[in-house]
């Protein structure tokens, strides 16, 4: 039977669950990396951090507005759900379709890849055994999806627990590495940072923040939506921010910006320069981003087969997506098609490169969904709201504002690969009304 809000699904993910999911899903293989990306573009430690700041602030910005909506509507699919109420089936369809096409199979697939390729410094593997690993991966996720959203979050929340302090500690851990510099932040700024140089390096660190509202999709089966949801996704976006900062601020105790520009993999020469860790650096960040790409492939998977189940039970996808075990009470199609997709893509194309040339494609949804606050707030202004966004309107509109320039910086930058991720999204549209004639006009269900 369906709850209050329509949900048929146990409510049964505890706060903390939730707080896991967002952690989880947002922090990945990209710390390990992009802090090197912004040390070479912008090379003074001052604007370093203010750029990890900004980041933690648009999607802190992000997280207090759609936490409005979460606890307002919550509903599984999230974003999905916050577009459907705000503008209608079509714009709800087409971020479906863009999570359905390239965005959740993608990052499926490239998630698996950088978990697989990372496992190989353990175990050796070729170039097809990684695939077949990241493939095997996905399975298994997606099996432990399937036999009951508590086992999924249980895992989920040890696996993000152990990411989390092991990132936090490698953070820590850089104050005390050999050779650590006397005056690390000095010189804070340089002459050669511009504000659209700054802006430029905003670009890769805000990826590293992207899942901030990915914990939404998982509403249906949240307890206790309209208190937990907000709390979660606000304080899932500081924890990141913060981890993300200790992180930033040790490295550069351990190393120049340009030594930290010329690291590629700059965790791990971090990781050989601590005392306490000796010659075990290069295990230690390896085995970190094991951990850390299996519980985000597990937190991809746990929120984006929740979109898909929406989408068809809220008539905008083949029905039988939307289908509940009965003896798991877990949406069963809709986790068979996500490790399906990206099974078939894994094997198939390099998603770690695909997935950064569309990961853009999910903000302007962002964008949309959070302007839909000021929509709902107009058109519904009887719609119960247990909490309001803080610094309204201030707050929504700093979000909007930084989408709208990540999304024009892109076109501007890399027109060839935006173009294209529009041109799929938009190729939405046709699929939509060819389905809606198809099922004559059958009416798409709010409840």
């Amino acid at each position: 039977m369906a709850d209050q809000w329509g949900e048929r699904m146990p409510r049964s993910v505890s706060l903390l669950q939730t707080i896991a999911v967002s952690v989880g899903i947002t922090i990945g293989s990209g710390i390990f990396r992009v802090p090197a990306a912004v040390a070479a573009q912008l090379q003074a430690p001052g604007a370093m951090l203010l750029c990890w700041v900004l980041g933690g602030v648009i999607a802190l910005c992000g997280a207090l507005t759609i936490a409005e909506l979460a606890a307002a509507l919550p509903r599984s699919g999230g974003i999905f759900a916050y577009l459907l109420e705000g503008y209608g089936p079509l714009p709800a369809f087409l971020f479906g379709w863009t999570e359905l096409i390239v965005i959740r199979a993608a990052a499926l697939g490239a998630i698996a890849t950088i978990f697989a390729e990372y496992l190989g410094y353990f175990v050796p593997l070729s170039g097809a055994q990684v695939r077949q690993t990241a493939a095997l991966a996905i399975l298994i996720v997606g099996t432990i999806n399937y036999v009951g959203v508590q086992r999924a979050a249980k895992v989920l929340s040890a696996s993000t627990a152990v990411k989390y302090g092991v990132l936090l500690a490698l953070g820590l851990l850089a104050f005390t590495a050999t050779g650590a510099r006397a005056a690390p932040l000095t010189p804070a700024w340089s002459a050669s940072v511009r504000p659209w140089v700054l802006a430029s390096a905003l670009i890769p660190v805000m990826w590293t923040y992207d899942g901030w509202a990915d914990a939404t999709a998982v509403a249906g089966e949240i307890r206790d939506p309209q208190r937990n949801l907000p709390l979660a996704l606000i304080a899932g976006a500081v924890c990141v921010m913060l981890v993300y900062l200790v992180v930033n601020v040790g490295f550069l105790y351990a190393l120049a910006p340009a030594q930290m520009a010329q690291s590629k993999l700059i965790a791990a020469t971090v990781a050989q320069r601590i005392p306490l860790l000796g010659g075990a650096g290069g295990a230690l960040v390896a085995a970190a981003v094991v951990v850390s790409t299996f519980s985000s492939l597990h937190a991809s998977m746990l929120t984006g087969s929740r979109i898909f189940f929406a989408m068809a039970d809220r008539g905008l996808f083949f029905r039988a997506a939307a289908h509940v075990s009965a003896r798991f009470n877990t949406p069963s199609v809709a986790i068979g098609l996500a490790s399906v997709l990206g099974v078939i893509y894994v094997l198939q194309n390099d998603f770690a490169q695909l997935a950064d040339k569309f990961i853009l494609g999910i903000w302007p949804f962002y964008a949309a969904a959070v302007a839909a606050v000021f929509v709902l707030r107009r058109r519904c202004p009887g719609l119960v709201r247990p909490y309001h966004t803080f610094g309204y309107p201030l707050v929504p509109a700093v979000f909007l504002i930084a989408s709208a320039f990540m999304v024009l910086n892109a076109l501007v930058t890399d027109s060839r690969n935006t173009g294209l991720t529009f041109v799929i999204i938009l190729a939405g549209v046709p699929v939509f009304w060819l389905r809606r004639r198809a099922t004559r006009g059958s009416p798409v269900s709010h409840a």
